[in-house]
């Protein structure tokens, strides 16, 4: 047993090897992580680096320590400092826990060799105990990055939402998707009412119940909108199934199927559009398609629904030529009656009924059907509109 005065002495010789030999230690532990880990072989130089820093950071913070414990908790922190915050991404707490106790082996491997006589015993306790300190210091440094790097996303994710929303896919808009996880591919837009106003837990884990169901999917809740984008690689209807009982009560719409930002963002402002014209058909499904709204979202203003209708459900008629047009038209005209407009046209009934189903072949829109006539009527009143040189659309 060492004196007191023999203590402090082989103490003060042990710190003197110690602060010699830390670059010959930070060295060997590289070369250990080097020789045992397929991960930090695979890193990129720049995060090599890094990881180099945090080791030889923790060796010096252990010298450190070792002249004055009562300064553990302090040193142990900086050694995280040492490193920039993107390691917390880089690299994950497990193989960050990995380095610490290889860091702490290689330390105790070497103790030998700067251990002064008699002191060999205090030193390994020493490392274990301080490598307690490093493990738990590690530990809060990736709580307190995923908490803020949780913050950050919300925030991200509100501005990305919020842009797609406005229609403002600029040049900025593909990297800020993509640190969200997001990926061009088939994605499905779908737009409703929350249930009531959300505070923030409430919103918190209505999010985490839609990414259970669609990982990685974008949430805006802008009010009381809730706006989910999520991909969905394996169809609409399932995803969408899932989805809805995450909406409260009212309508749902589901947008036009969207591949890139661009095609997401006009398939988020459409069914948005949606949901505000839903009220005016009494009859509308949940979730409801916006291409199937497409006269309601005329009435709310929407003037994408206008051209789109125009497009899909007169224009391709006018171009088919002969009498469709005239035959759909005087059909309407003459209250969705086939005698009174056969009459008006001086054709037979089963003429205009030949002529009636051509023109369900080529728009999807049966004019027998209410619903459908309804549409066709809407489009056929606007492509009059839009053809008559008074009336600019």
């Amino acid at each position: 047993m060492l004196c007191p005065m023999a203590m402090t002495q082989a103490r003060s010789e042990t710190l003197r090897r110690l602060r010699s030999a830390t670059g010959r230690l930070s060295t060997a532990a590289l070369k250990s992580l080097d020789t045992e880990y397929l991960w930090f072989r695979e890193l990129p130089a720049q995060e090599r680096s890094w990881v180099g820093t945090v080791a030889q950071a923790g060796i010096d913070s252990f010298v450190s320590w070792y002249a004055d414990p009562q300064h553990s908790q302090r040193s142990a922190t900086e050694v995280f400092a040492a490193a920039p915050p993107e390691l917390t991404r880089s690299v994950s707490l497990q193989h960050t826990l990995s380095i610490v106790r290889t860091v702490v082996r290689v330390v105790e491997e070497h103790a030998g060799e700067f251990a002064s006589p008699g002191s060999e015993r205090e030193v390994r306790e020493a490392i274990l105990v301080y490598s307690r300190e490093i493990a738990f210091s590690a530990a809060e440094v990736y709580a307190r990055a995923a908490e803020t790097r949780g913050a950050w996303d919300a925030r991200l994710e509100a501005l990305v939402v919020d842009a797609l929303v406005r229609g403002e896919v600029d040049d900025d808009l593909p990297s800020r998707a993509a640190a969200l996880g997001w990926k061009p591919g088939p994605t499905l837009v779908m737009v409703g009412l929350t249930d009531g106003t959300l505070g923030e837990v409430q919103s918190a884990e209505l999010r985490r119940t839609i990414r259970r169901a669609a990982p990685g999917a974008l949430v805006g809740i802008h009010g009381e909108d809730l706006i989910v984008i999520a991909r969905a690689d394996d169809g609409h209807e399932s995803l969408s199934t899932q989805l809805l009982t995450s909406f409260g009560p009212g309508p749902v719409v589901i947008g036009p199927a969207a591949i890139t930002l661009v095609e997401v963002a006009r398939s988020t402002r459409a069914a948005l559009s949606g949901v505000v014209a839903a009220p005016a058909w009494s009859l509308t499904p949940r979730p409801a398609a916006a291409d199937d709204l497409l006269p309601e979202r005329v009435l709310v203003g929407d003037a994408t629904a206008r051209e789109r209708l125009i497009s899909i459900a007169y224009d391709p008629i006018q171009r088919a030529g002969g009498a469709l047009g005239d035959t759909i038209a005087t059909y309407l005209d003459c209250g969705r009656s086939l005698e009174l407009a056969a009459r008006t046209m001086f054709v037979h009934a089963n003429t205009v009924r030949y002529r009636l189903k051509k023109v369900a072949q080529l728009t999807g829109w049966d004019v027998l059907s209410t619903r459908d006539a309804h549409v066709l009527e809407t489009a056929f009143a606007l492509g009059r509109l839009r053809d008559s040189s008074h009336t600019p659309l």
